[in-house]
């Protein structure tokens, strides 16, 4: 069985690339191949059993049709018509430039609202209201980017997305779900194809594979696949360079001390380099009225996020904070150091989201139930275990966070109240970056990287995007 063109991983840069070799009247052959499940069979049964049951194989909020992005909250981050660079959403821009950046950004997006995306963007209607929060931020030694911003609710991402995996199968897309691929076939630096086995078998070294042909692998996997990805790397001399790994908290606070972020922003990126490390810290994924989640990774492994929904609103608001850790000479294994942070705070917490209150890290403490049952800020994790995530996070990583809790204290008041909760852990992995040229090709001659998992992208809109650039590459090869 022979394919023109194979993708591994059905995240948003894969189901783009497909959308827009149909667009293109292409003629290729293209097979999508994903280890979870199609999007109209993912559900997660946490609603129902109050608890994560560790979903098997993989967890469906993390694996099947668009990836993390059929459950996440659903934003789009954009760009000012008059920014002179692209300050959210990784790469892309460095290899094509930022002009083509803004104009796959203004393509891509249509095709958003082609599906039912909102119209409605916010973070352009109040002007003079961010420049005061920007002014603000600048005298806190921070750095606030304000984008526009097209909120689609993690319940309409849902059905977004099942709309676009109907029209790839309309259009002769063919897909394989719960289906991993175990290996790259190479032979003389050229990728010649896949082997697959069902994910039912992913524990049975000895299970039997079945190979695939193809001129052409795409490599999609986003960051669940970023460990995958590395081994993959190192089994056939695929050229890298040295990765990060972000590992943080998730923050949830009151909707009214967020109020003025929430009102003319929505989502704020603020960016600090606080002392004494002045290593790189930023909010991520901001959630007005929303709701904590956790999420199951490989092994087990469990990591904490959060979801805002266009119709269901708590009176919280949760975002991430996010250190950014580099390592070099003689370590370096970004992922394995995350995964063993997270290993530690899944035994503390007995296999589950640790939450603990601000107050109580400052005063050497860990929480308690009781203290979270009359704690002012009610967690919208019921699942989470309260106890100490310092006894985990690490020393500098602590630091970094509770030094720009401060710092975000003096921008928005009541930022470091004590009541506030942090849940651990949140860790966003990327592979070592897969070295590619301006046409996303890998060292491996006919092997490409896009979307998150190899370093290329962060975020729904750019993952998009470089599968909309990589469509036009293929077409023309």
């Amino acid at each position: 069985m022979k394919y023109d063109i194979i993708a591994i991983g059905m995240g948003p840069s894969s189901i783009f690339m497909a959308y827009e070799l149909i667009k293109n009247r292409s003629n290729k052959k293209v097979l999508l191949i994903e280890e979870g499940k199609a999007v109209e069979k993912r559900a997660c049964p946490i609603e129902k059993t109050g608890k994560c049951v560790h979903c098997k194989p993989f967890c469906n909020i993390t694996s099947g049709f668009s990836g993390a992005g059929a459950f996440s909250d659903g934003k789009l981050s954009l760009y000012n018509p008059n920014d002179d660079d692209i300050y959210v959403g990784g790469d892309l821009h460095k290899y094509i430039g930022i002009d083509e950046t803004k104009k796959l950004i203004d393509y891509t997006d249509q095709i958003y609202l082609d599906f039912g995306a909102d119209k409605h963007l916010e973070g352009i209607d109040h002007p003079e209201e961010i420049a005061k929060l920007y002014e603000k931020a600048k005298k806190a030694d921070l750095n606030l980017i304000s984008i526009p911003i097209r909120h689609l609710g993690t319940e309409k991402s849902h059905e977004l997305y099942g709309k676009i995996e109907k029209f790839l199968k309309d259009n002769g897309v063919e897909m394989k779900f719960e289906t991993i691929v175990s290996d790259l076939i190479v032979e003389d630096n050229t990728v010649k194809g896949v082997k697959i086995k069902p994910s039912s078998k992913i524990d049975d070294e000895n299970a039997e594979t079945e190979e695939i042909l193809a001129d052409t692998v795409v490599v999609a996997v986003g960051r669940k696949g970023a460990n995958w990805l590395t081994n993959i790397c190192e089994k056939h001399n695929i050229e890298t360079e040295p990765g990060i790994v972000d590992i943080g908290v998730r923050y949830e606070l009151s909707d009214e001390v967020m109020k003025d972020v929430n009102k003319y922003m929505y989502e704020g990126k603020f960016i600090g380099r606080p002392y004494p490390f002045r290593d790189k810290v930023r909010t991520f994924c901001q959630n007005p009225s929303g709701f904590v989640s956790s999420e199951v990774y490989d092994n087990n492994m469990t990591l904490v996020n959060g979801h805002s929904y266009k119709e269901k609103k708590s009176t919280n608001t949760n975002l991430a904070i996010l250190v950014s850790h580099h390592f070099s000479h003689p370590f370096n294994k970004p992922i394995e150091y995350g995964r063993n942070v997270a290993k530690n705070l899944n035994e503390l917490g007995g296999n589950a989201v640790v939450v603990q209150r601000l107050g109580d890290i400052k005063r050497g403490k860990r929480t308690w139930q009781h203290d979270l049952d009359n704690n002012k800020v009610v967690p919208t994790l019921k699942a989470a275990v309260p106890g100490d995530i310092t006894f985990a996070l690490g020393y500098r990583t602590m630091t970094d966070i509770l030094q720009f809790i401060g710092e975000m204290d003096k921008v928005v008041e009541g930022f470091a109240n004590p009541e506030n909760l942090l849940y651990g852990p949140e860790i966003k992995f990327y592979s070592n970056r897969v070295k590619i040229d301006k046409n996303l090709e890998s060292s491996v001659k006919g092997l490409y990287s896009i979307g998150d998992g190899g370093g290329l992208t962060r975020g729904l809109m750019m993952a998009s995007c470089s599968g909309v650039y990589l469509a036009r590459i293929l077409e023309n090869k």
